[in-house]
């Protein structure tokens, strides 16, 4: 997948129905992205890079298209693979998956069971067993990678703002969070908003 040549709200659509894999020895999880969010880099007021913004932290995210960028907030990691080009620090977050393989081991992981295993970006990155060792590595070129030929079409993608944001002037409201209408593996959507059906896939 091209993470450089595209906008980052592109990538981040289209990550959207990819499966996700990540491999640990004898262990493999995998799933479907159901939900991300957008970060623009220098102008962004939410974007860990902000004003430019460079530190042993956040060195990944100067990093080419397709480089992990791992993060923790309260004790949770948090999923991003990198866009554009090296030095413009812009990345998508991968803030949900619908569990496909290992997902027996994703429920043992988070000790829970249905959507909470895995709707929301620490409790994927918990049930797969993303750790920081990945932060800095390219994806594909590593246990994690995006296997775009076994993927899903979103029969619709709905753009809101992005969550937990505030006080962050025009950045807070603008519509950077991007989800498969429907899924039950979308943080926070109502029972009452899922497609019981088709899960939101084409």
């Amino acid at each position: 997948m091209d993470f450089v040549n595209s906008s980052t709200e592109e990538v981040a659509k289209k990550l959207l129905g990819k499966k996700l894999i990540h491999r640990i020895g004898t262990k493999v999880y995998s799933g479907y992205i159901t939900e991300t969010e957008a970060y623009i880099g220098v102008s962004d007021e939410a974007c860990h890079t902000f004003n430019g913004r460079r530190t042993p932290k956040v060195n990944s995210m100067y990093q080419i298209g397709g480089t992990i960028y791992i993060y923790t907030m309260h004790t949770h990691h948090m999923l991003n693979i990198v866009t554009k080009e090296e030095d413009d620090p812009q990345a998508v977050l991968i803030r949900a998956i619908e569990p496909a393989e290992g997902i027996e081991l994703m429920e043992r992981n988070r000790n829970h069971t249905g959507v909470q295993v895995s709707n929301g970006p620490g409790k994927l990155t918990k049930a797969i067993e993303i750790t920081k060792a990945l932060d800095g590595q390219n994806i594909g070129s590593c246990e994690l990678l995006i296997h775009e030929a076994d993927s899903k079409t979103p029969l619709e993608i709905v753009e809101t703002a992005r969550i937990g944001i505030p006080n962050k002037g025009i950045w807070t409201s603008a519509l950077l969070r991007y989800y498969v209408k429907g899924n039950p593996f979308v943080s926070g959507l109502p029972k009452k908003d899922w497609d019981n059906r088709n899960y939101g896939w084409s």
